[in-house]
């Protein structure tokens, strides 16, 4: 719903009809609101407004039925209407902003420089008919002040007839020098005289005063002739009056301004349908030469020569001789050419520019066309598609246009996006589409854009024929090509999201282009607006707009030369993938993967159009890529290969996405020809079963993939299987050999610079320092892993490295910081499918749950966990959960279930023979009793847990201690100190073997 205030009070619907605001209370109401601007009104000042000292009986329940009558009125024009009228303790408002309040849209459009359109919103005096209220008089005063403001500054860059607001202002000193000036520059000297004259009289009548400085100073410039005052007589210009907005050029517009403000030649260039024409005349519209500004349309130009004589006939110049008169009437004005579409004539059009340029000092020079023009001196500003924000605000408008009743709503903004983004947001091809609207509406329109160019093959009467379909617009360009250029263009546009030159140089050569011509013609392509290529830095790529692929894949299909491209894209691509796996692998890791990443669309393209055989090659070779990027859906669902080696990596990837592990796919392993390959299949499964916690299984693959490394010499396998000997050695609590295996894994990846080695190595390390208690150091460690692992954006490794620092920071006992850690670790891991990393950060919710006193929470996380284990036959992990749901049941009080669960916990470990896992079970049992009353036995219990994590050389640290520590305490008291103790030594020599019965 939009409100109109700049006249007589007006409201209308979305879709433009006028809504009728019954009885004349209710519509003052509305228009004190509006007066407000949307800040909220008091009650009491209402009522006062509304009835002045004759208030009724009870004003504010009288008021009160009047907003819900003015409520009731806006609901029934509108659904949702009666929402606009807002309650607060400041009292009552109307919701408005630029796009519903005609007020503020014209001060947006001012700010914008858009006068014109600001100025075409007044209907007339500011809600003329309630001239008598109140609250009117400052609003509309403020408003006309507004106006003129804006008038005045409209008439400093064009033409506006100022006589009716001069008669009606007579005293406003600014307006009157405006009109004086413009008077003058219509040959009309005398009256500009007499129009000083007038205002010296009345100010001498009314005030007593004579004109101001600035006004005498003109007054003189006018008797004097002064040249600076411009051309005496004929229009200054010859720019179209603007009949839509421009919509998302704002900040170009502002910067273009300033530039031919400050450049003499600005060249504004794009491909066909962005929007430079409308651009540029915006943008000189908005700049100021005392001789005026010219357009001078080159479309329709036909001949070298004809350059010349276009611009002087615009100009007004007789040309006997060739560019001499021109010059000659040029030389002494301050003028700004536009010089639009010079694309088929720039040799000529450099030429004139550059003679009048440096023959004329007053002259600036803005172009428009597809190419630069190659001058020295010339400033050149690409001129980009809309923003997905602009595109989507240029096809609501037009849509609206040309389907009454369009609007954009949250339903078909999506569908909106979506065709604006396959459109490459071009102002053109938008408005095309946008006139489709009204008859296949939005999603058939989406649907039907593969066949765009017949789909998009009617446009407006009024424009150029060239511009008329989207065709048309790229067959302007397409004519204006080279043969090379051609070739060059249609082959490029089997690449799926733009390309680098080697790329180019390998598909696109070939009948007449020479590999090493490419990269030429290519700077060729993107000069003149049809190939894209955004970055100025670093390796550059090369894209087309969508149309512009389309349009070339129609002309390689004319060519009879698809077949013969795709196969040399898929053939690019598969040799382009096997260079990169071992790079993948070395000192050049991030430089490849954003090479790959890349070059995705392309691989995936590649991956479709090769044959079985190629396809997996290409699968092979990208496996370890995936893995890295945390891509394991994608990866598992194109390894359909039967090999033994593609077999076995797809099972890994499946126990990554939480399936369990195929015995098939790791015996299988053993029928891998190629050794290397074979060592590198077994070692990625035993990761991947360290990471499930099948430390068995995993141990085996992992021993036979070290000794096959090390006979290979291949030092990234031995760094890689010295990884996952920590976490090995970890679980079966052999500490001395974890920080030997950490240690050498680090030192042979910092050797080979590899990056996801280097955060592998930091694992080791930082659960290592965590374990000695150096809490600070196991810190500092995950943190600069996140950061590797974040600059890799390798997602695995950054949900593994957010639940290690979690970890740290339930240890210090900061339990929200450590929540907020895991739930990010499992949101980064449910986001790639990756499942241990899911359970994993789920464990540390789990722990910090029950260690914040949150028992149900946490025995929902634990529950979750332990059905994982469940599916992934992870017996070991089990105890750590049983262990937890234990010491739940202690905290709740039920001794019997929480001795069962810990018992049940401990023979598990005591199979698994990790004593760190057995010493924490035998705690949990310890609780369980004490709260059952047998304290002496718990005693003992805690001292063979001391003695079982001694045995390790890893003690409990001193912030993981809260259980045992409660334990302990409940214990002595019962026992006192004296029993305590000697309970406790018995239970500390016995040890491993300590029996609970």
């Amino acid at each position: 719903m939009r409100f109109g205030v700049l006249g007589p009070l007006a409201v209308w619907t979305a879709g433009g009809e006028a809504v009728r605001v019954p009885e004349a209370k209710v519509r003052l109401l509305l228009a004190d609101l509006l007066a407000h601007e949307g800040r909220p009104v008091s009650a009491d000042r209402l009522a006062f407004d509304l009835w002045g000292d004759e208030p009724p009986g009870n004003p504010v329940n009288t008021l009160q039925t009047k907003v819900s009558q003015l409520r009731r009125a806006l609901e029934t024009a509108e659904p949702g209407g009666r929402e606009l009228v807002a309650h607060s303790p400041g009292g009552y408002a109307v919701r408005v902003d630029p796009s519903t309040s005609d007020v503020l849209r014209f001060r947006e459009l001012v700010a914008r420089g858009r006068f014109a359109e600001a100025l075409a919103l007044w209907r007339g005096e500011p809600l003329q008919e309630f001239a008598d209220a109140p609250f009117v008089a400052p609003a509309a005063a403020r408003w006309t002040a507004e106006r003129l403001a804006a008038l005045e500054a409209f008439a400093e860059v064009g033409d506006v007839d100022l006589a009716a607001e001069v008669a009606r202002h007579p005293l406003r000193e600014r307006l009157r020098g405006l009109h004086m000036r413009a008077l003058y520059r219509a040959g009309r000297q005398v009256e500009a005289l007499a129009s000083y004259a007038e205002l010296r009289r009345l100010l001498a009548e009314e005030q007593g005063l004579e004109p101001g400085p600035e006004l005498t100073a003109l007054h003189r410039a006018i008797l004097a002739h002064d040249p600076a005052l411009g051309a005496v007589g004929g229009p200054r210009t010859n720019l179209p009056v603007p009949v839509t907005d421009l919509v998302g050029r704002d900040e170009a517009v502002e910067e273009l301004r300033g530039l031919v403000g400050r450049s003499r030649l600005v060249t504004l260039t794009g491909p066909g349908g962005v929007g430079k024409t409308s651009l540029a005349v915006e943008v000189a519209r908005r700049v100021s030469a005392v001789d005026g500004v010219w357009l001078v349309e080159l479309a329709g130009v036909g001949r070298d020569e004809q350059v010349t004589g276009a611009v002087a006939e615009v100009l007004g110049i007789r040309e006997d001789a060739p560019g001499q008169a021109l010059v000659e009437a040029l030389r002494a004005r301050e003028v700004l050419l536009v010089l639009d579409n010079c694309e088929r004539l720039v040799e000529p059009v450099a030429a004139v520019v550059s003679r009048l340029l440096r023959a004329v000092p007053g002259l600036r020079v803005l172009t428009t066309g597809r190419e630069p023009l190659g001058l020295a001196f010339e400033v050149v500003r690409a001129v980009p598609p809309l923003s997905a924000e602009g595109a989507v605000e240029l096809f609501a408008a037009r849509a609206a246009a040309a389907a009454p009743g369009f609007t954009l709503t949250p339903d078909n903004a999506p569908v909106v996006e979506a065709i604006c983004r396959r459109l490459d947001g071009l102002p053109l091809a938008l408005e095309l589409a946008a006139t489709r609207v009204r008859g296949l509406g939005v999603t058939a329109l989406l649907d039907r854009l593969d066949d765009r160019f017949r789909l998009l093959a009617t446009g407006h009467r009024d424009a150029p024929a060239r511009q008329r379909t989207l065709r048309a617009v790229i067959d302007w360009s397409w004519d204006l090509l080279g043969d090379a250029e051609r070739t060059v263009l249609r082959r490029l546009s089997v690449h799926v999201d733009g390309c680098a030159v080697d790329a180019a140089e390998a598909v696109c050569a070939g009948g007449g282009v020479a590999a090493d011509e490419v990269a030429d013609v290519l700077t060729s392509l993107v000069n003149r607006s049809l190939v894209v290529a955004p970055e100025h830095t670093g390796e550059p790529r090369f894209r087309l707009l969508e149309s512009v692929t389309d349009y070339g894949r129609e002309r390689l299909h004319e060519a009879g030369e698809s077949e013969e491209v795709r196969a040399r894209h898929a053939a690019f691509y598969l040799a382009l993938a096997r260079r990169a796996d071992p790079e993948l692998r070395g000192a050049g890791q991030v430089a490849w993967l954003h090479r790959l990443d890349a070059e995705t669309a392309n691989l995936r393209a590649a991956h479709e159009a090769l044959d079985p055989v190629g396809a997996a090659g290409l699968t092979s070779a990208l496996t370890w890529y995936w893995f890295l990027r945390g891509r394991l859906r994608e990866g598992r669902r194109l390894m359909t290969a039967t090999d033994p080696a593609t077999v076995a990596w797809r099972a890994a990837f499946g126990v990554l996405l939480g399936e369990a592990a195929d015995p098939s796919a790791l015996a299988g392993t053993a029928d891998i020809e190629d050794p290397r390959q074979r060592a590198r299949a077994r070692w990625f499964l035993g990761y991947v079963l360290s990471t499930a916690g099948d430390m068995p299984t995993a141990e085996r693959l992992t021993d036979q993939a070290l000794a096959a490394f090390e006979e290979l010499g291949d030092e990234w396998g031995v760094a890689a299987a010295h990884s996952d000997r920590v976490s090995q050695a970890l679980a079966r609590g052999q500490v001395d050999r974890a920080r030997a295996s950490a240690s050498r894994c680090a030192e042979l990846f910092a050797s080979l610079g590899e990056r996801w080695g280097q955060l592998k190595a930091s694992f080791g390390l930082g659960v290592l320092a965590q374990l000695s208690g150096d809490h600070e150091r196991a810190e500092a460690v995950h943190r600069e892993g996140l950061r590797v692992a974040e600059e890799l954006r390798s997602w695995p490794e950054v949900s593994y490295k957010l639940s290690w620092l979690g970890r740290v920071a339930m240890t210090r006992g900061d339990y929200a910081q450590a929540r907020d850690l895991h739930e990010r670790a499992r949101r980064a891991a449910a986001e790639h499918g990756f499942s241990p990393g899911e359970v994993y950060a789920e464990t540390g919710l789990a722990m910090g749950a029950r260690r914040e006193g949150r028992l149900d929470a946490a025995e929902a996380h634990w529950e979750r966990v332990r059905a994982w284990h469940r599916r992934a036959g992870f017996e070991s992990g089990a105890t750590l959960v049983l262990a937890e749901l234990g010491f739940v049941a202690e905290l709740r009080g039920d001794a019997a279930r929480a001795f069962e669960l810990q018992s049940e916990g401990l023979a598990l470990a005591r199979r698994t023979g990790d004593p760190r896992a057995v010493a924490l079970a035998l705690e949990g049992v310890a609780g369980a009793l004490v709260l059952a009353g047998d304290a002496a036995r718990a005693a003992r219990l805690l001292g063979a847990a001391t003695a079982a994590r001694a045995s390790v050389g890893v003690p409990l640290p001193s912030g993981e201690r809260g259980d045992v520590d409660r334990i302990a305490a409940a214990a002595r008291a019962a026992l006192g100190e004296g029993r305590y103790a000697a309970a406790f030594a018995t239970g500390q020599a016995e040890g491993l073997d300590v029996r609970v019965s």
